[in-house]
C-alpha cells in the first residue's frame, strides 16, 4: 500500500467515525428523552421516532463520502496506487463531513431533545419541533456537499 492510498483512507475512515459518533451521540440523546416520554404517553411514538432519527443522517453523510473515496481509489476492485497528493487530496475532501457532521448531529440532537419536550407538552406543536430541528441539517447538507463534490472532482 502507498502513502497516498493510505492517506486516502485515513480520510474514508475519518468521514465515517467522525461523523457516526456525532450521529450515535444526537441519537443517543434524542432517544433517552424520547423513552422518558413515551413512558408517559406511548401514543406518541411515531412522533418521537422521526425526531429522535433526524441526526442520524450525519452517519449515513459519512459513509456515503468514504464509500465514493473507496470506490475511487479502488479498495472495492482495481489499482491502489494512488499519489501522495491525491491521497491528501481526498483526506482533505473528507473533513467538511467528517468534522461539520461530528458537530451538527450533536447540535441536531439537542435541538431534537427541545423538541420532543415540547411535543411532550404541547402534542399539536409537532410541526413547529420538526422544523426547528430540522434547521441544523442546513449545515450538515452544506458540509456533506462540499465533501461529496470535491471525492468526485479528485476522482477526474
Amino acid at each position: 500500500m502507498t502513502l497516498g492510498t493510505f492517506l486516502a483512507l485515513s480520510g474514508a475512515a475519518l468521514a465515517t467515525i467522525l461523523a457516526g459518533i456525532g450521529s450515535a451521540r444526537g441519537v443517543g440523546m434524542a432517544t433517552e428523552t424520547g423513552m422518558g416520554v413515551l413512558s408517559e404517553d406511548p401514543s406518541k411514538f411515531g412522533k418521537m421516532l422521526v425526531l429522535e432519527l433526524l441526526p442520524g443522517t450525519q452517519g449515513l453523510y459519512g459513509f456515503i463520502v468514504s464509500f465514493m473515496i473507496l470506490l475511487n481509489i479502488g479498495i472495492l476492485g482495481g489499482s491502489m496506487d494512488i499519489s501522495v497528493a491525491k491521497g491528501l487530496l481526498y483526506l482533505a475532501a473528507s473533513l467538511p463531513i467528517a468534522i461539520g457532521g461530528l458537530v451538527s448531529a450533536i447540535a441536531q440532537g439537542k435541538a431534537a431533545v427541545a423538541g420532543i419536550a415540547l411535543v411532550a407538552k404541547r402534542d399539536q406543536e409537532f410541526s413547529k419541533a420538526m422544523v426547528s430541528t430540522t434547521l441544523v441539517e442546513i449545515y450538515a447538507l452544506l458540509a456533506f456537499l462540499i465533501s461529496l463534490l470535491s471525492v468526485i472532482s479528485i476522482a477526474k
